[in-house]
């Protein structure tokens, strides 16, 4: 049986990670209200010069990165890499030192 301490670190893990898929989506919904709006201004007021791809792609770029850490997606490292490379090192370390 686990203890209460365990179920209550599990319990404060899922809670963050709630916070944070709440962020996300909250995020995602002002993106989506606030860049169409952008779009109609810039098209009403200066058709000329169409500057409403700047927040378009910035805010897509940080909307991206925030759906990653959000989901734990980390395509350059992959899965498990931090645990691999704690190993790696901790051997490396070992063998340097001549620890046993």
């Amino acid at each position: 049986m686990q203890s209460n301490y365990q179920q209550e670190q599990k319990y404060l893990r899922a809670k963050e990670q709630v916070d944070k898929i709440k962020g996300f989506y909250a995020n995602l919904i002002c993106y989506c209200l606030v860049i169409p709006f952008l779009i109609y201004i810039n098209l009403t007021f200066s058709p000329h010069f169409h500057w409403f791809w700047f927040p378009i792609f910035g805010w897509g770029m940080g909307l991206t990165f925030h759906a990653m850490d959000t989901y734990k997606y980390n395509p350059f490292l992959g899965k498990g890499w931090e645990d691999k490379k704690i190993k790696e090192l901790m051997d490396e370390d070992k063998k340097n030192n001549n620890w046993n």
